[in-house]
């Protein structure tokens, strides 16, 4: 661990990393963990491409981070899985003493004919939970704005609490920039009888075009008032970040000042705005 001053945060957080392609990404990530350190974050989360595509690689940089002594948490996809595939990775994660993990549907890779044996993430909650019991804490993705694929907002929140029943001890959001929408979706699990924690995802303006288009496609809303700033800034990155910081703060400030039980921030593998805005938080 770093021996850099400890940042007292007025909530826990956690981060996400995409596992790296390349020996330099990884080295480079290893250090992005360290520098996050300070915040002495509950876990580090590390995506699982399509189909499993990045499976050894995921296993790889959980490794990586737990050898920095840090919690790590894979994500796990069942789309396109088996049974035994899953069993199989669930033994391996045993072994390694991973204890906590996220459990998606995930996307189907191009070209793939099948979608294997589990149709919804509560099928593979389920199945988790009756392998390993109470072993590992499971996070589940939640969608404040609701799941880009459903048309119907009282059924997407209806399979979220599907999800939760089947065994999850969390969620996670997919990010927003909208704090309404979170509160909203928090108000409408509960009374569902859903009483996990709901954990606000955050993105940070890391490029804004590339969020932009993130957001196109996932349904998210980027407010008019920020997207023309943002538009209005043109190639000034200064402008851009400090704008940016701005807007990601008081989003955190507000959801703090709402009772959230942590925030998680998408980090894109980079430390330096997730740091900076933890930083903020915590004068």
């Amino acid at each position: 661990m770093s021996d850099a001053p400890r940042l007292k945060l007025p909530v826990p957080v956690s981060f996400e990393f995409y596992p790296p392609n390349t020996e330099a990404g990884a080295e480079k990530l290893k250090t992005v963990v360290q520098d996050l350190g300070v915040t002495d974050p509950e876990f580090f989360s590390v995506t699982y491409g399509a189909g499993g595509s990045t499976r050894d690689r995921t296993l790889s940089t959980v490794a990586d981070i737990a050898a920095l002594g840090f919690e790590a948490a894979p994500h796990l996809s069942c789309i396109g899985s088996t049974r035994a595939g899953i069993t199989e990775i669930l033994a391996t994660y045993r072994a390694r003493n991973i204890r906590r993990l996220v459990a998606l549907r995930g996307d189907l890779p191009s070209g793939t004919a099948t979608a294997g044996e589990f149709r919804y993430a509560s099928e593979l909650i389920r199945f988790v939970r009756e392998r390993e019991g109470q072993a590992l804490r499971i996070e589940v993705a939640a969608y404040p704005e609701y799941h880009p694929q459903q048309r119907y907002a009282r059924r997407d929140i209806e399979h979220f609490a599907n999800k939760i029943k089947a065994g999850a001890d969390a969620a996670i959001t997919q990010f927003f920039y909208n704090p309404d929408a979170y509160f909203h979706f928090v108000d409408e699990a509960r009374a569902l009888g859903v009483d996990v924690p709901i954990v606000p995802g955050i993105m940070p303006f890391h490029n804004y075009a590339r969020i932009a288009q993130f957001a196109m496609r996932d349904g998210i809303e980027i407010p008019r008032w920020v997207a023309l700033k943002m538009e209005g800034y043109m190639d000034d990155t200064a402008s851009i970040r400090a704008f940016g910081l701005e807007v990601v703060t008081r989003l955190c400030e507000r959801l703090i000042a709402g009772g959230v039980p942590s925030i998680h921030f998408y980090t894109l593998n980079q430390s330096a705005l997730a740091l900076e805005v933890c930083r903020r938080l915590g004068r």
